[in-house]
């Protein structure tokens, strides 16, 4: 009962920002088949240049922790989906919303290494949302919203531990990082009205006030991890 009130009055209070003036998102050239129901990531890397690199991060809504990575330099997709560490029933999206699954609202990011590094990346996920928070991001509360690195490799899982140290250390936080991470045992694509639903959907209330200001901090915060076409965002 206590979410669905939460949910509800955040819903009244962004509703005056439904018309607020947007940032023109650039035209993105995709030409990414996606299913109309979940499937599996493999029909969708045969469709991805080879030599691309992957890595997979959960940080709350996935429309907003993919809207991030689109704007990072040498990132050539990102993809919203469904993660967790071991196999679990075929995801979809009302079930994961149920939160009574391992599944987390995730995103599978291919880059070109050569143009941007993991801990480069890292640095856009953990700018891009709240990692103190536990099993939530705002108003989305659920462990299928919770904020994970899902690693594939043992390099991956250093370099992430060591970026929350040093977060940690920093003082940054008032409350320590709660990201966990988790081995990727499985990754399935989102129904495809998920894949990039945030610059289609500027006027939601959703979008407005709960993704927007994720974005846009980032945007902010890291200029020079940006891509040319987001460079001149206010």
């Amino acid at each position: 009962m206590k979410k669905i009130i939460l949910l509800f009055a955040v819903g009244l209070f962004t509703w005056s920002c439904a018309n607020s003036q947007q940032a023109e998102i650039p035209a993105r050239d995709k030409n990414i088949d996606y299913a109309k129901g979940v499937s599996n990531i493999s029909k969708v890397e045969k469709q991805l240049d080879d030599g691309l690199s992957r890595a997979v991060f959960a940080g709350g809504c996935f429309w907003c922790v993919e809207e991030v990575f689109e704007r990072v330099r040498g990132v050539e997709e990102a993809v919203s989906g469904y993660a967790a560490p071991e196999d679990d029933p075929k995801p979809t999206y009302e079930l994961v919303c149920t939160g009574t699954t391992n599944y987390a609202e995730a995103v599978v990011v291919y880059y070109d290494s050569e143009k941007v590094s993991y801990e480069e990346l890292l640095t856009a996920f953990f700018t891009g949302h709240d990692p103190t928070q536990l099993n939530r991001q705002g108003p989305d509360v659920g462990p299928q919203y919770r904020s994970a690195v899902f690693y594939q490799d043992e390099a991956e899982k250093k370099q992430a531990q060591a970026y929350i140290d040093k977060l940690n250390a920093s003082g940054k936080y008032s409350d320590p990082v709660v990201t966990t991470l988790e081995p990727l045992g499985v990754f399935y694509v989102a129904e495809a009205y998920h894949q990039d639903y945030y610059p289609g959907h500027l006027n939601e209330p959703y979008v407005a006030r709960v993704s927007k200001p994720k974005v846009e901090k980032f945007t902010k915060a890291h200029p020079e991890l940006l891509k040319e076409a987001y460079k001149s965002d206010k």
